[in-house]
């Protein structure tokens, strides 16, 4: 079974934004403010643990390039920059997408969390990532 950004891609059944041999940005069914859009890679990648760095760079170069125009063209004072990865971070569609929502103050809406998480880990957390990412 096909995903849903995959049929969009094949079928070029949305309302694109920007489509690139490498990244695409569309318009969501339910956008949660004026020129909320949506960049994916053309290639099928789950989430941001299976997709390759060079994708991923194109990826936010392509945002960054639509953030901008927010700002430009809409007028936004800002943007959020939203993704899940993982079954763990509620992601809604198991391919690789980001979230560029134009922001204006007073606009009704937050995205940051409201609260902390109850979760904990052995050990200090920063110590055990640096530790990781300087072992790669």
């Amino acid at each position: 079974m096909d995903c849903v950004f995959c049929t969009l891609i094949r079928e070029d059944s949305a309302r694109w934004v920007f489509r690139g041999p490498v990244v695409c940005a569309l318009a969501p069914l339910d956008a949660l403010a004026p020129g909320h859009t949506l960049v994916i890679p053309r290639s099928h990648h789950a989430d941001l643990f299976d997709t390759p760095a060079d994708v991923l760079a194109e990826m936010m170069t392509q945002v960054q390039r639509i953030a901008e125009a927010m700002r430009s063209v809409l007028g936004a004072g800002g943007v959020n920059i939203l993704s899940a990865s993982g079954p763990g971070s509620q992601q809604s569609v198991p391919h690789l997408h980001v979230h560029v929502v134009p922001r204006r103050p007073g606009d009704g809406f937050s995205t940051w969390p409201s609260g902390r998480s109850g979760q904990r880990v052995d050990g200090d957390p920063v110590n055990r990532l640096a530790e990781a990412v300087a072992d790669r």
